[in-house]
């Protein structure tokens, strides 16, 4: 801003031009100015992502938004969350408060932050997802079932933040169990993965029926990868398998937490349940070899001479591209797993037509690799 230049001392005032001297022709200049700069709207400095939830978790009844729900089980509940992404977001990267940079407190503007939890009879949550479904595109439905050690806060902003990596445009939708978020409960979550079976099963009835989806992607992470596969083996044993492949078309599973041969004797009745089924693992989990070593056998999510490699299951092998420390998250941290994920999801094309996905032989088949 430029302004008037003061007089030199003991030269004579100027009379006329709007008066007042110096000190009033500063105050005009500055209000102007004032006025200007108070009339620009700025942009928003983060973005509000809107997702749902299903829970069988009980409610822990204090006062912060990010413990709505506790780690004790729980009757199934119902709602919305919302939750704001910071406009400067990276693809991949959860933002969230960190001492290294003295950052004490939660900022929407630099954070992903849970904004609200909002509880809803089930008759109303149908009726938003459908009226959100109604407003999309294509109807399409996305469910996210989360693993192990993760608390319902997280998990909500983990939804969150794969809704607006991914660019989906219909319901997000979070199915959150009982974990109680500490890396010492295994044995806590393991029961509790087993015990939501029942309940995921039960939700996943009521969203194909009562819904107005048209298609539904379903993306589970490590243990929770155990309830939704139990869940739809048990749907497809049942003969809900045709309503099952009409509305269900992904079936993702990342880093599963699932004994091999386990997973190998119920991957048909799993495969049947939609119209793809794929695969993601790596040699870098650190935390799937921990649990090899406590179960004593491989892991579903294991890859390299581990990997699994059946009929009716695309198998990814994300090791190349999995840089991080502990290698179990990146189906929601890696671009490269993204990016697929990405048009996976919105085009269904196998492996061999998707852009950076090698073919590897083996004995037993084919499975693909990322080539960074």
């Amino acid at each position: 801003m430029r302004l008037p230049k003061k007089p030199a001392p003991g030269m004579r005032k100027k009379k006329g031009g709007g008066g007042g001297g110096w000190a009033a022709r500063y105050r005009r200049c500055f209000r102007k100015e004032t006025v200007v700069v108070t009339n620009v709207k700025a942009k928003p400095s983060y973005g509000v992502v809107k997702i749902f939830y299903c829970t069988d978790r009980h409610p822990s009844k204090k006062s912060s938004v990010n413990q709505e729900y506790g780690s004790e089980r729980g009757e199934l509940a119902y709602g919305s969350c919302e939750v704001s992404i910071p406009r400067d977001h990276r693809l991949g990267q959860l933002e969230r408060p960190s001492i290294f940079r003295f950052e004490l407190r939660e900022n929407p503007s630099k954070h992903v932050v849970l904004r609200s939890v909002s509880s809803q009879p089930i008759d109303k949550f149908f009726s938003d997802v459908s009226g959100r479904l109604k407003k999309s595109l294509n109807r399409e439905a996305l469910i996210f079932i989360h693993g192990y050690c993760v608390k319902f806060d997280e998990a909500a902003r983990r939804t969150a933040q794969l809704a607006y990596d991914l660019g989906f445009d219909g319901a997000p939708i979070l199915y959150s169990w009982p974990s109680k978020g500490t890396l010492r409960s295994y044995p806590h979550d393991e029961s509790n993965i087993i015990w939501t079976v029942p309940h995921l099963k039960a939700f996943l009835t009521d969203i194909i029926s009562k819904s107005n989806a048209k298609t539904i992607h379903l993306i589970a992470h490590s243990m929770g990868n155990r309830a939704l596969t139990d869940s739809l083996r048990e749907l497809v044993l049942e003969g809900f398998q045709r309503k099952l492949v009409q509305k269900i078309n992904q079936i993702v599973l990342t880093a599963p937490d699932i004994d091999s041969g386990v997973f190998m004797n119920i991957a048909q009745q799993v495969g049947e349940a939609g119209k793809r089924l794929t695969l993601y693992a790596s040699s870098n989990d650190k935390a799937l070899k921990v649990s090899k070593q406590f179960h004593g056998f491989r892991r579903a999510g294991d890859a390299g001479r581990s990997m699994l490699v059946i009929p009716s299951l695309d198998s990814i092998d994300a090791t190349r591209v999995d840089t991080s420390f502990v290698g179990h998250s990146y189906y929601g941290h890696n671009k490269s797993v993204l990016s697929d994920l990405f048009y996976l999801l919105r085009e269904g094309k196998p492996p061999s037509e998707r852009f950076g996905l090698q073919s590897r032989k083996i004995k037993k088949g084919i499975y693909w690799e990322f080539c960074p």
